[in-house]
């Protein structure tokens, strides 16, 4: 597996070693060994998630505070994202980072977002399946976020904004410099 560090601490990008013959492919996608060796990091996922998503569609920036806050490993199952994680942990010394990467079932990339990051996705293909293992469970009145278009991050979502499908919710959030964090 390769691994490649990204500008926010403790947030890495995953690439797995595909053995691929004429009946198709394997890849081994998690090995709780390995990735702490590799990463340093050590979580323990409790929960996995699965969307669904057109083109178009935008989910964040999302984050769970305190006690709740949570680490997520994500991949694609189907399709292509442009997936961001935004380092919000005010201690932290990449503290307003931005991190952005294509994932796709064809590529099988992966990436670990750690605690303490709010996290998005744009779909850039016709559909998109996305799928992320997480370290703490999802409690509602922990849920916080920030908005997908703050000017801070200048974040390059690739989708035209006229084509974004975004949920009244996260059209509201608070922009980075309103969020209030634990």
């Amino acid at each position: 597996m390769k691994v490649t560090e990204t500008q926010i601490e403790g947030c890495f990008i995953l690439e797995p070693q595909v053995f691929e013959d004429k009946r198709g492919y394997f890849f081994e996608s998690f090995n709780q060994e390995k990735f702490e060796k590799i990463t340093g990091a050590k979580p323990f996922f409790v929960q996995d998630n699965q969307s669904f998503s057109e083109r178009g569609v935008l989910r964040g920036l999302h984050f769970q505070k305190g006690q709740y806050a949570q680490a997520k490993l994500v991949r694609v199952l189907e399709g292509e994202v442009l997936d961001v994680a935004v380092d919000i942990r005010p201690q932290s010394k990449t503290f307003g980072k931005v991190v952005t990467s294509r994932l796709s079932a064809a590529n099988k990339k992966q990436m670990f977002v750690p605690r303490g990051c709010a996290h998005g996705f744009v779909t850039l293909s016709e559909t998109a399946t996305f799928f992320y293992k997480c370290d703490n469970f999802y409690n509602k009145e922990s849920e916080g976020g920030v908005l997908y278009n703050d000017p801070d991050f200048k974040i390059d979502w690739i989708i035209e904004e006229s084509e974004l499908i975004i949920s009244d919710k996260d059209k509201i959030l608070p922009t980075f410099n309103e969020v209030v964090l634990d």
